[in-house]
């Protein structure tokens, strides 16, 4: 039985998302995303900084979300959600999977930062604004090769876990401008997926 540690609003509703999308067993151990959970001795013993998610799978234990997507996908998808390596769309699924935390979740991680999770009085307006740029020219890329696709590579892949939630919370934040069709087009078909639906609950 797959366990995932968890809390709310975090990165590991991606992987809720996927084992959903796999129709997978799993237990979820649910946490406030709070000190008293989060640097508890016993999740500090799962992840030494004390943050989620973390999956357990028998003797593994495993953090950093994308490193846990590309586990689940590469132990038990029975060979979906991810191209053959010798499949000329296997690049560009690498490029679109780690695109993700290289451009997209860096200033995402600031803007929450500065909007929600600090006290107003310790904010910083030019920090703000600078990871709001970066974020504004970060997604139009993705909506051009978006051009003609319902999802990153043409279909359903383990990018769009990554990628998909990350824009996503774009969206959310409001960094994805209505004249990016393709993009708000993909959001939505990401939405209504009701796998996506339960991760995003969980």
């Amino acid at each position: 039985m797959l366990i995932l540690h968890h809390a709310p609003n975090s990165r590991a509703g991606r992987i809720v998302w996927l084992l959903e999308e796999l129709g997978l067993d799993y237990q979820l151990n649910r946490m406030d995303f709070h000190p008293k959970d989060l640097k508890s001795d016993a999740h500090r013993a799962r992840h030494p900084l004390g943050r989620v998610p973390v999956l357990e799978d028998g003797d593994v234990m495993l953090y950093e979300s994308g490193a846990i997507v590309e586990y689940i996908i590469a132990r038990h998808s029975d060979g979906a959600m991810k191209p053959p390596v010798e499949s000329p769309l296997f690049p560009e699924y690498l490029q679109w999977f780690h695109y993700c935390e290289g451009m997209v979740m860096p200033p995402v991680n600031t803007i929450v930062v500065q909007t929600v999770l600090l006290p107003p009085e310790r904010r910083n307006e030019e920090a703000l604004g600078q990871a709001q740029r970066l974020l504004a020219k970060a997604v139009p890329p993705v909506d051009e090769a978006l051009s003609g696709r319902d999802y990153l590579i043409g279909g359903f892949s383990g990018a769009d876990i990554m990628l998909g939630h990350a824009l996503y919370m774009s969206r959310r934040l409001g960094a994805v401008s209505e004249d990016l069709t393709n993009l708000n087009a993909y959001v939505d078909r990401i939405e209504a997926r009701p796998a996506f639906q339960k991760g995003i609950q969980a």
